[in-house]
């Protein structure tokens, strides 16, 4: 990964640091994103002191604000010329209801808004750079996932299992909706389920949750590291050179859920993310 340029959302913990550190550890630039600016300073530090590599950076962005996003996006073309792999890994599980900024349901707005707004923003330098990968992280949960195009902010009633596999279902959707764009471009798009990591996606949700819900769910859960590698192969290895259009889980394509092939509900769910951030 030698001179190769990468960013990483989420990456000031769980499997987006191990993603960040073992990308760094083959010798990429790596651009570390993260909400808080301390976290990614410290994140920073400890991937640079780990990995011997010292082309680690952050860029600060909450990724449930469509202003940051583009803010972010600007600021790395300031400061890059090329990307050669995004892997869009930040995401969040919201026991409650709630919206971002710019008045979304926060789970849909970071989890699959996010990760849409980003990859268009720097589309343009990923066809610069290619050969070059994007990286989406679904999960394993997005089968039982339902895009409701009649209440896809759930105001109606709000469930946190189905509103984060709605999301994860849009995650998938993505992917295969953006390999039609990118046809010819030597640019792929791959998304991939982690397994059931061990991450404070439960815990950040308060006490309730750090203290009963997060150790419950660790002892059945694996670890970052292992987490990580289903990302770190499909944005480093040779094997998925020119592979586009996948659904991966350990290391491995698999089929996603028979929803996700659905084209038109694709190219739905395309223009309504269009007309949510913008574009």
């Amino acid at each position: 990964m030698k001179s190769k340029v990468v960013m990483v959302t989420g990456a000031t913990a769980g499997i987006g640091l191990e993603t960040a550190k073992q990308l760094a550890q083959m010798g990429a630039s790596v651009i570390v994103v993260g909400r808080n600016e301390r976290k990614c300073i410290t994140t920073v530090a400890k991937i640079r002191q780990q990995t011997g590599n010292a082309q680690v950076e952050s860029m600060v962005a909450d990724l449930s604000s469509q202003k940051e996003i583009r803010g972010l996006a600007e600021q790395f073309k300031k400061n890059y010329t090329r990307l050669d792999v995004l892997v869009n890994n930040a995401g969040v599980v919201s026991m409650m209801r709630q919206e971002s900024v710019d008045k979304i349901e926060m789970t849909f707005a970071v989890n699959h808004l996010g990760y849409f707004l980003l990859t268009h923003l720097l589309l343009d330098s990923l066809k610069a750079s290619a050969p070059s990968r994007i990286v989406n992280v679904s999960s394993g949960i997005h089968p039982r996932g339902k895009i409701d195009f009649n209440d896809l902010q759930a105001k109606r009633f709000y469930n946190p299992l189905t509103a984060y596999s709605q999301s994860k279902l849009a995650n998938v959707m993505f992917t295969y909706a953006l390999v039609r764009r990118l046809e010819g471009t030597r640019v792929t798009v791959n998304a991939l389920h982690p397994g059931e990591v061990r991450t404070n996606l439960v815990g950040s949700n308060g006490w309730l949750f750090k203290w009963i819900a997060q150790p419950l769910w660790d002892l059945q859960a694996i670890s970052v590291q292992e987490g990580a590698k289903t990302s770190v192969y499909l944005a480093s290895s040779p094997e998925v050179e020119g592979v586009t259009g996948k659904y991966f889980s350990r290391c491995k394509p698999r089929s996603s859920s028979p929803e996700s092939y659905d084209e038109q509900a694709q190219e739905r769910l395309w223009k309504v993310s269009e007309e949510l951030v913008g574009i």
